[in-house]
């Protein structure tokens, strides 16, 4: 039998087990879950009401350091520590976000974690899985349809045709479609991830707050400036009725039969990042830890949810894991992917200056933080112990986990240094800045405390949209940055911890229905394109009749 080494090739010989067997660990009785399929199920809302006033678990984030080709496995560290904790007989619950088609058939490939730490089944996570983000896009698109036929059957709301604010979507990375001609005007589409409607899924804090965001959704402007509602077209009926059955959270389980919850999939670096509030606080109420991740780097992802997604749903995390890798680190040092696989102290000790940001990054928000080191076979001795006696000095504690290869076994020492830091640290949770700041300042204080930026320069089009939105009575909302994943900059080339650059802001709009305004710095597009070879082009059916090349 041929040895297993791929990711895809692991999760096929693993033999999950039924999800209700696997519901039954957190107490979901079978009554209370919507098969789709052996190994995936929806949790019905009678459950979630059911338990909303149980006391809730200790919150756990894991982020980790900007994201590099040489790959950090922050998904992988967060399955490894779920497994590992229930290794220990904890209670606990991990929540992830739904994987994107768009990386999938692109550059980055899956998102269901590595080796032996991943969730099952694979395959069909990382592709239609229960039809959630299918049916976002449906929302979104007709949507769409809806305000153009308004205008084609005489317009009585008087939009105008040149303030339509409203984009079309599609779970794709096609650039093609950035820029095209419908209904007798230039439109765009968004990768669906990036959709307002996907960001207010997951933030709703349940259906009928799902419903009332809809309504408040502003599609254009009318022909005297003033905004047109979702609800002035009667479209937020039809939208929720797409959605609801995507709008209950999905089960599935790791390679080591525990439950996890993978709901709602923004990106980090277009959208806030975070899988849905109605997942986390479920999770909450059915278990005694409960790990969640933000998308990319800490500077996007982390923030995010710190100042979003927790200001929205009242959450209070108790602490961060930050995921780093020797690999990245050299990377951020100047070393090319072909030559990590050798010993490099030089590029380490100039590259750890990106982890170094991190943590100070995330000591502003009055959280502990524990380094996990994810190890490679070709980390040295030596590169490993560099960085845990750096961050002894820096107050924090790294440990080396080897949950790729081990599964739960390899992240046991990180649990119970997870399990040791919650009982002797009591987080003083705070938000990076108040609700009352105005929103350029907003902006400001996220790129000086965070990015590490001289100055903040915004365009004229910019400017004018954010002061228009504080006239509107919309300064009290978060901001989300949109920027490249790659750098704390806008320039993804600035690697390891920059400081003193210029962030350019060079367009702000308002997503009312998520509660936040989006500030687009740099090159950042909110429909990726594929790279020169895609990972499509390796995606097809054995002859065993069985899904190869996902990674």
């Amino acid at each position: 039998m041929p040895q297993v080494k791929t990711d895809i090739e692991i999760a096929a010989a693993n033999k999950p087990k039924d999800i209700e067997t696997v519901a039954r660990k957190i107490k979901i009785p079978a009554t209370c879950l919507h098969r789709y399929g052996k190994h995936a199920a929806k949790i019905d809302f009678s459950f979630i009401k059911k338990i909303a006033n149980r006391k809730t678990g200790k919150l756990i984030l894991v982020t980790a350091i900007n994201p590099t080709p040489a790959g950090e496995g922050k998904t992988t560290t967060s399955i490894g520590l779920h497994d590992a904790l229930c290794l220990l007989k904890k209670k606990s619950l991990l929540c992830l976000r739904e994987p994107s088609m768009g990386p999938v058939f692109g550059l980055k490939g899956g998102a269901t974690g590595g080796g032996k730490a991943q969730i099952v089944p694979m395959t069909a996570i990382n592709l239609h899985f229960t039809g959630d983000i299918h049916a976002i896009t449906a929302a979104n698109n007709l949507l769409a349809a809806m305000i153009d036929n308004h205008i084609y059957f005489g317009n009585r709301l008087r939009i105008d045709k040149k303030r339509v604010t409203w984009q079309r979507a599609l779970d794709v990375n096609d650039r093609a479609l950035r820029s095209v001609e419908a209904g007798g005007r230039t439109d765009s589409f968004n990768i669906t991830a990036a959709s307002e409607i996907m960001s207010i899924f997951c933030l709703a804090a349940d259906f009928d707050d799902l419903v009332k965001r809809l309504d408040r959704i502003i599609v254009a402007y009318d022909l005297d400036g003033k905004p047109v509602y979702a609800k002035d077209l009667n479209a937020s009926g039809a939208m929720s009725v797409l959605l609801k059955d995507a709008i209950m959270p999905n089960i599935v389980q790791t390679l080591e039969h525990n439950p996890v919850l993978v709901h709602g999939g923004p990106f980090a670096n277009i959208a806030h990042g975070c899988n849905s509030v109605i997942a986390t606080k479920a999770a909450l109420h059915m278990a005694d830890y409960v790990i969640t991740e933000a998308g990319f780097g800490a500077d996007l992802g982390a923030e995010k949810f710190l100042d979003i997604k927790c200001r929205t749903a009242g959450l209070h995390p108790d602490m961060v894991v930050l995921v780093a890798t020797v690999r990245a680190l050299k990377m951020n040092g100047g070393i090319s992917k072909e030559n990590l696989a050798e010993e490099n102290m030089n590029a380490l000790e100039t590259g750890i200056v990106n982890l170094e940001r991190h943590i100070n990054n995330l000591k502003q928000y009055g959280l502990p933080v524990v380094v996990a080191l994810n190890r490679f076979i070709t980390d040295s001795k030596k590169e490993i112990a560099f960085v845990t006696r750096f961050c002894a000095n820096h107050g924090v504690t790294a440990v080396l986990c080897d949950h790729w290869s081990r599964g739960g076994k390899g992240a046991v020492k990180l649990a119970n240094v997870v399990i040791e830091t919650l009982s002797e640290n009591k987080a003083s949770f705070e938000f990076l800045y108040p609700d009352n700041l105005s929103l350029p300042d907003k902006i400001k204080k996220i790129a000086t405390n965070i990015y590490h930026a001289g100055k903040v320069e915004f365009s004229d089009e910019a400017a004018a949209k954010l002061e228009q939105m504080a006239k509107d009575g919309k300064s009290s909302y978060p901001v989300c940055i949109a920027k490249t994943q790659y750098s704390f900059s806008a320039d993804p080339q600035l690697l390891g911890a920059p400081e003193g650059h210029t962030l350019y802001v060079r367009d702000a709009y308002l997503s009312n229905g998520s509660g936040f305004v989006v500030a687009i710095c740099g090159s950042i597009m909110t429909m990726p394109g594929l790279p020169k070879t895609p990972a499509a082009e390796n995606i097809h059916i054995g002859t065993d009749g069985k899904i190869k090349g996902i990674f």
